[in-house]
């Protein structure tokens, strides 16, 4: 069996993203961003990283934000289904030559960790530290995470990252045979070039995102996304963001592809900062036929019509001269 059938048995292996290491070379302003205006919590601290964690997320921290000279990824994380599915991905990841060996961290058990065929760094784990609520942040329902923080833009919980690459295809078939992920929507222009890629590792329509990084560069971030409750909460976080001066990009609009309902923004240390409701939609069909979009549908803009902004196409983080 070679590694692509072994990728691709069985199914699922992955249990659904985990957290992302966020770079920032303003990490007190930054940390600031996520905490008083986006409304995340700190749940602890490690050297130069800060832990933080949305209301609803059940896992010590979904975002690990860390200081650094330059915005972008440090990795970004998912959690598998059993001891035995993560031993199957790290047999499927050494056997193509991307493994950079195990690690551990102050929210989680060992993480075995990886670059995808594009640099971007990665990791896998099943030991994992659930966030344990302290009195003044116990919830009234104990079937919820901690209790509504009442702050800033109140994000509930970690939904997706979309990352840029030069090819998206070696992305795709990574993300397919390497990690048993379903891809769910694409881009695919004249020709067959494979502009951008949508995959899922359970009921969510995805759980990543990868796009055509329009400048050539390798393994930069694009944006990671948190998601609130109502698209009423998406306006509320525009009307925040304008109160503190936060640069909004784009938005509040929705997109066509997976009709999330959006809100763009830079976060000070440089990187892209979406706010989403519903983010990803439930996928409940297990014989789900990939939506395919082409360049045509594409050139229509979003969903109302509104016309995609050009940086969305063009800046990312590193940015590229840094790259």
């Amino acid at each position: 069996m070679d590694a692509s059938e072994l990728g691709r048995w069985p199914y699922c292996d992955l249990a659904h993203l985990g957290h992302i290491e966020l770079l920032t070379p303003k990490p007190e302003e930054s940390l600031r961003f996520f905490t008083e205006v986006m409304g995340l919590s700190v749940s602890g601290q490690e050297g130069d990283s800060v832990y933080l964690r949305g209301w609803d997320d059940y896992e010590f921290h979904t975002l690990k934000l860390t200081a650094a000279p330059k915005p972008g990824l440090g990795h970004l994380a998912f959690r598998v289904r059993s001891l035995e599915a993560l031993r199957r991905r790290v047999r499927v990841l050494e056997a193509l030559g991307l493994g950079e060996g195990w690690t551990e961290d102050l929210g989680h058990g060992p993480a075995y960790r990886f670059r995808t065929p594009d640099g971007h760094r990665m990791e896998v784990y099943w030991e994992t530290r659930w966030y344990e609520p302290t009195e003044a942040t116990r919830p009234a329902l104990k079937n919820q995470a901690s209790r509504f923080p009442a702050r800033g833009a109140n994000l509930r919980r970690l939904d997706h990252v979309n990352l840029l690459a030069s090819d998206v295809k070696a992305m795709r078939l990574f993300l397919e045979e390497a990690l048993g992920m379903k891809v769910t929507e694409q881009i695919v222009f004249t020709g067959g070039d494979e502009q951008g890629v949508w995959v899922t590792c359970n009921n969510k329509t995805y759980d990543l995102a990868v796009t055509k990084d329009h400048l050539g560069a390798k393994g930069r971030l694009h944006h990671l996304t948190y998601a609130v409750d109502s698209r009423e909460e998406v306006l509320r976080a525009a009307d925040i963001c304008l109160e503190y001066g936060v640069p909004i990009e784009t938005g509040p609009h929705k997109h066509a592809i997976q009709q999330t309902f959006f809100l763009y923004v830079y976060e000070p240390g440089g990187n892209r900062f979406e706010i989403a409701c519903p983010g990803a939609r439930l996928l409940l069909a297990p014989d789900w036929r990939s939506i395919v979009w082409n360049e045509e549908e594409r050139k229509r803009g979003q969903a109302w019509g509104l016309q995609t902004i050009p940086t969305f196409h063009t800046y990312g983080t590193p940015p590229v001269e840094e790259a």
